[in-house]
């Protein structure tokens, strides 16, 4: 992704986070268009049809006045609670919706669904409030929205919490309970740091399913769209401390695609432990996520801090069968990072785990380098060794899900909890100390660090209970053998039995 699409996207988050409920309106109403009839193969049956057509660029869809709003005015304009979908009929669930303008000059269509029937949502200048920055409302029509999201009662039974948010391309973002929004995640990833370019799918409409009565589960479908590829995806979001979405999707290909990255994760790691860089901050560390986790289908479980390179950096590994990956923020002391305003250690964590057999294929992790807290410069996706062919139909389904802890009970083991990077004993060397958490399972005898390096020679492994935490801490050294990277893998075991997670680090001098 290119870092100043980067910056758009990051900014729209925090416009998210500042739109307020405001009151007095009317609640917004299916359209007075025809219903048109609506199933689970409606949105495939869309896709299909639209990836026989050649690619369109949908029309600008705003007076050239909202197209030119600044941060400020985008942010000036709020929807007001009261307009809220479904706040008359007292559901479990709310829809509030974003306007059109800024970047978002593509307003996107809106349905409500039920019993069986669509029927579009319709602009209103009457569903926002425009502050004194913008002024009037814009005059001539808009089709749609910039984006929607979705409240429930998530920290607490008489509050609706902001959700998940729709907004902007193919992006989207949860929160589980507790959380503050981070990390953000995405339909699809097509060629993200190839030559020649990211393409960036975008979903063109949604249907909203109206929730019954007491329902814990609230469904969204969408239409996806692209110069490659056309999508159909089927979102069904249970809140809770772990908000989790099953997430069903059939993509078909208007021509190959080199890159195709499923199910992507998009976060912002700018210094932490492990790489501080040369940031002067009274913070200790800044980032949405401090490592990538995946698990392999024959058992392993990898864990890597992630880095703020000085070049672009991407990492694979590859797998005959995926359990499950995601990018986590492990670390949730204050104290790591001081921040009042940000509270990073808020931030959720999202896991990718596969429904049915993805097949033979990579994760793949793309670090690039930033200056600022504002780019989301860390992405994470599925990568299949299977070619994407011209008129593919391919079928992806998975549940995601959002929170402090979002692998759930399956984590258990020792896992990494810190990584850090100092001076070696001798000129040349470099120092690494790793604390793993307690073991879930008790045993006496040493403890020993199985530490390999891809080239040069790994001086003094060793390992000790950490008698602060009840975990472990490892270190060792490494005598770098020439200029290129290196390639680290670290675990603890005793006896025959194997205690953690296994550490993976790429060393760049």
């Amino acid at each position: 992704m290119k870092r100043w699409q980067r910056q758009t996207v990051g900014m729209a988050w925090g416009m998210g986070l500042c739109v307020a409920a405001l009151a007095c309106a009317q609640q917004p109403k299916a359209g007075t268009a025809k219903a048109s009839g609506f199933s689970a193969q409606t949105v495939e049956e869309k896709a299909r049809a639209l990836a026989a057509k050649p690619y369109q660029e949908p029309p600008v869809g705003v007076p050239p006045s909202f197209e030119k709003l600044t941060y400020d005015q985008y942010r000036d304009i709020r929807f007001r609670d009261s307009a809220s979908l479904w706040r008359e009929e007292a559901l479990p669930f709310r829809a509030q919706f974003f306007h059109p303008g800024f970047y978002y000059t593509r307003p996107v269509g809106v349905n409500v669904v039920e019993g069986g029937k669509a029927r579009p949502v319709p602009f209103s200048t009457e569903q926002f409030t425009y502050g004194p920055l913008v002024g009037t409302p814009p005059k001539g029509k808009v089709n749609g929205f910039a984006g929607f999201r979705l409240n429930a009662p998530l920290n607490t039974k008489d509050y609706y919490d902001e959700l998940v948010v729709f907004l902007g391309a193919s992006y989207f973002r949860a929160l589980g309970k507790g959380n503050v929004y981070g990390l953000s995640a995405r339909g699809l990833a097509i060629d993200t740091a190839q030559p020649g370019g990211e393409e960036f799918p975008t979903f063109r409409e949604f249907w909203l399913e109206t929730p019954a009565k007491g329902s814990d589960t609230v469904v969204v479908h969408a239409l996806m769209d692209s110069p490659s590829v056309t999508g159909a995806y089927r979102f069904a979001i249970r809140p809770g401390e772990r908000t989790v979405m099953d997430v069903d999707s059939t993509v078909f290909a208007r021509k190959a695609v080199r890159q195709l990255g499923v199910a992507p994760l998009t976060s912002m790691f700018l210094f932490g432990e492990n790489d501080r860089g040369d940031f002067d901050d009274f913070r200790p560390e800044v980032h949405d996520s401090d490592g990538i986790s995946v698990w392999t289908k024959n058992g392993e479980k990898l864990w890597r801090p992630l880095k703020n390179p000085k070049q672009i950096q991407t990492s694979s590994f590859h797998t005959d069968g995926l359990s499950g990956f995601g990018l986590l923020q492990r670390d949730q002391a204050f104290t790591s990072y001081e921040d009042l305003e940000a509270h990073s250690e808020r931030r959720p964590g999202a896991w990718v785990e596969p429904v049915g057999d993805w097949g033979a294929g990579s994760v793949r992790l793309v670090e690039l380098p930033t200056r600022e807290e504002i780019h989301d410069n860390i992405v994470a996706f599925w990568v299949p060794d299977a070619p994407v062919q011209a008129g593919a139909q391919l079928r992806f389904s998975y549940r995601l899900s959002w929170g402090f802890s979002p692998e759930g009970a399956k984590a258990g083991g020792s896992t990494v909890a810190a990584t850090r990077v100092a001076a070696g004993s001798k000129p040349g060397a470099r120092r690494f100390v790793l604390d793993f958490t307690k073991a879930s399972v008790e045993g006496t005898g040493p403890v020993e660090a199985v530490v390999t390096a891809s080239r040069g020679q790994v001086l003094h492994p060793r390992a000790e209970v950490h008698a602060v935490t009840g975990g472990f801490r490892a270190a060792f050294e490494l005598m770098p053998d020439g200029e290129g990277p290196v390639e680290l893998r670290c675990f603890l075991k005793r006896g025959s039995e194997t205690l953690t997670e296994t550490w993976s680090y790429l060393w760049i001098p």
